[in-house]
Formats: C-alpha cells, structure tokens, sequence
C-alpha cells in the first residue's frame, strides 16, 4: 500500500463554552481561547476551526481535526491524546457532539481519486463553509444485488458532478459509531449546496437513507481572528 493510499481518520467535534470561561477578563478569555485551540490542534496532523454560533442552538465552534491511521495503534494514540486535550480545556469548552470515521476507496467510483474530493491536508485551501452529517442505509439497501446499487450511484454521482465547485469528503463508521458514514462537504456558496441537496432527494437511491440527522454547517475562522472575538471587552 503507497502513502497515499493509507488511510485518515476525520474527526468533527462540536463545543460549548462553559460559563466561567466569560468570567474571565477579557485578555485572559484571549490567551486561554489561543491555549485550548493549541492544545486541540496539537494532537492531529491538520485541525482547523469553524463557527457554529448563531447556525445552530448547541454548541460555538466546531473543530475537524485530520490523522494518518496507516499504523494499527494509530487510532487508539490519538484519541488518548484529544482526551487529554480536552480535559485540560474543560474550564474553556464542553463538547456537544462528535462524529468521526476513516477513509477507504469508494465501491462505486471507477477513479482512484476524484477531482471533487476534499484534501484533507490542504491547509491554505479551505473553504468559507463546511457541512457534515452522519449517514445510514437501510437494511434493504445492502440487499439489493451490487449491479442495481451501482445504477443508482451512478445516478447520484452525475448530479454531484453537476456541481463541480463543491468537493466532498466520505469517511468509514461501520461498527465504529452509530452511523455507517460521516459526509463532509466544503462549498463556498450555501445556496448552491441547498440545490445540490434538493436536486439529490428525487433520485432512486434516496429511498434507502435510514437517517442523516444532526446536520452541522459552519463558517471557517482562523484561531487569531476567534480569539480576538471572544476576547474582546464587549463579549
């Protein structure tokens, strides 16, 4: 297996900040907001920074962090790490929700790669908006034989090639968490990701989702920028 094939966990996690963290003046509500997104961020090979406040009622930011699983123990070292991270941030934030899963080649796709697939290690080129869900089949959907689900995907795959500035990012949970898969969109244009959903719920495949709620969308914000909002002294 070459490096490019080996496998990346993407894991999205959404907080709240606690009540004593607006305690806090507001120079050190900086510093300590700069501290835990550092801490956060050390234990992954990527991780970037949305917000969720003022797009849902749950939670402030959400964080996707990016690791190489290549390695058996890779998984379990990195989740021990963001535990440790997070404990060390629990004055600042609680988590709300989290989502994970790992990558493998698609069943259904011919390329190795496709043109709209996120890079997940693609610092410097992130886009304003992310939406992620987690997502289920039915049970009647692995029953169906491999040529009539290949059909339907083909169908789904020419609508999603429609909308070419919109990449995608589809991560393995089978067993794994209650959801078969997270999917990750990134977009520069809500409206035009609104259409690409509408337009994919009258395809035939649409019959066999089991379930794809808690849906998140979220702005990208640098660190710097989130800092110096929350600590500014009108926060």
């Amino acid at each position: 297996m070459t490096d490019e094939e080996q496998p990346i966990l993407g894991h999205f996690a959404t907080y709240r900040f606690q009540p004593d963290f607006w305690r806090l003046e507001p120079d050190a509500r900086r510093e300590r907001a700069t501290e835990w997104f550092e801490s956060i961020r050390s234990v992954a090979d990527v991780a970037h920074l949305y917000l969720t406040q003022g797009i849902e009622s749950d939670s402030d930011v959400l964080v996707w962090s990016t690791a190489s699983v290549g390695e058996l123990g890779a998984p379990a070292r990195f989740f021990r790490e963001r535990a440790a991270a997070d404990n060390r941030g629990r004055d600042v934030m609680q988590v709300d929700h989290v989502l994970w899963g790992m990558t493998r080649p698609s069943e259904y796709s011919r390329s190795a790669k496709s043109a709209q697939e996120i890079d997940s290690f693609a610092d410097e080129e992130r886009t304003s908006y992310l939406v992620m869900y987690p997502f289920t089949k039915t049970a009647d959907w692995y029953l169906l034989g491999r040529e009539t689900r290949q059909g339907m995907m083909n169908e789904h795959i020419r609508i999603g090639k429609q909308f070419r500035e919109i990449t995608q990012l589809l991560l393995y949970s089978f067993g794994l968490q209650d959801q078969e898969f997270v999917v990750v969109y990134e977009t520069d244009d809500l409206q035009l990701f609104s259409r690409l959903v509408y337009d994919l719920r009258d395809t035939e495949a649409r019959r066999y989702t089991k379930g794809d709620t808690p849906l998140h969308t979220a702005v990208m914000i640098s660190p710097d920028d989130w800092a110096a909002s929350v600590g500014s002294a009108s926060a």
